[in-house]
């Protein structure tokens, strides 16, 4: 490991501003550290924000739920409101890691943890969001793992957020110090040429807390297929949710995980479902038309079809 500096932040505006100066921000560690073991990432300077007061969950006047970004993601799955109001939300986070990591794990860490391609963590490999212009070997290697919608020439990378996706579903909004709030749909950003550059936060702003708005749709479904049954990385996931009014529904939200470099709104499939009675043939045709953009590597072509199976069973299971 290469040698840094640590400093415990004082409170938010110190810590943005030594942020903005170069230091790399060290909240719960359980992406960071593992970056900096490997070497992928060599911070100069950490500043630990862990003890900044934002890591309260409280209402809101408006009836929505404001997160703070150092909760817990323990504390988040377990909180009496999350799981009457946002249950999506605490099956996500249950299905994303193990207790020991939920326990460290930070909100605000796993909306901005970087992906776990293998090709990322290996730097004996050509990877430009690791080294802008090196290249991408998941182009030509085992991409099996990787995106089949929203990639680019220049990486084929996945998010490996479970919550994010929930959070997706929900309109979730991110609070940014000293900015107006970014829906969680907008703070990650598609590769293009710049796969390096991964979310809309400029250097040195902090993300302090996520904003739910009040919940009007059913329980919510999250689904997870994965390799093993203990915990690992999304194969494909799905958030779905679901109101109906007089028979209909009016709200559908469907998102989708580990099928694209960021948590993957399908609208296409929710403009299809509004207003009809989502029997079989509607929740098909809606399951066809979120990955009808779909473009498949050598390894991964199964993921379109595996992805539509998904959220046939999603929305089903979230329909009253």
């Amino acid at each position: 490991m290469n040698p840094f500096s640590y400093v415990t932040a004082a409170d938010t505006p110190s810590a943005v501003a030594l942020a903005a100066e170069g230091a790399t921000y060290l909240a719960g560690g359980t992406n960071l550290v593992d970056l900096m073991r490997q070497g992928v990432e060599t911070p100069e300077r950490l500043v630990d924000i862990s003890r900044l007061p934002l890591a309260g969950i409280e209402d809101l006047p408006s009836g929505g739920l404001r997160i703070g970004a150092l909760a817990r993601n323990t504390r988040v799955a377990a909180d009496p409101r999350v799981r009457a109001r946002y249950p999506v939300l605490a099956q996500a986070i249950v299905n994303g890691a193990s207790p020991q990591i939920r326990n460290r794990a930070t909100v605000g860490g796993n909306l901005l943890q970087r992906t776990r391609c293998p090709y990322f963590y290996d730097r004996h490999s050509a990877c430009n969001k690791r080294r802008p212009g090196a290249g991408c070997d998941a182009l030509g290697g085992f991409n099996r793992m990787h995106a089949v919608l929203g990639a680019s020439e220049s990486c084929l990378a996945v998010h490996p957020s479970d919550m994010c996706v929930a959070l997706a579903a929900l309109d979730a909004v991110v609070n940014i110090a000293g900015r107006d709030p970014v829906p969680l749909v907008d703070l990650h950003r598609l590769p293009g040429e710049t796969p390096h550059v991964e979310t809309v936060l400029r250097p040195g702003e902090l993300v302090t807390s996520i904003d739910l708005p009040p919940a009007r749709h059913g329980h919510g479904v999250y689904l997870k297929v994965r390799d093993r049954a203990s915990y690992a990385f999304a194969l494909v996931s799905v958030a779905a949710l679901v109101h109906m009014e007089a028979g209909r529904a009016d709200t559908v939200r469907v998102a989708l995980g580990g099928v694209a470099p960021k948590p993957w709104r399908a609208y296409e499939a929710e403009r299809l479902l509004i207003g009809t009675t989502l029997d079989d043939a509607d929740i098909d045709r809606a399951a066809r038309a979120a990955l009808a953009d779909a473009r498949p590597r050598e390894h991964n072509a199964f993921k379109i079809e595996l992805a539509r199976r998904l959220i046939r069973r999603a929305l089903k299971g979230a329909r009253p």
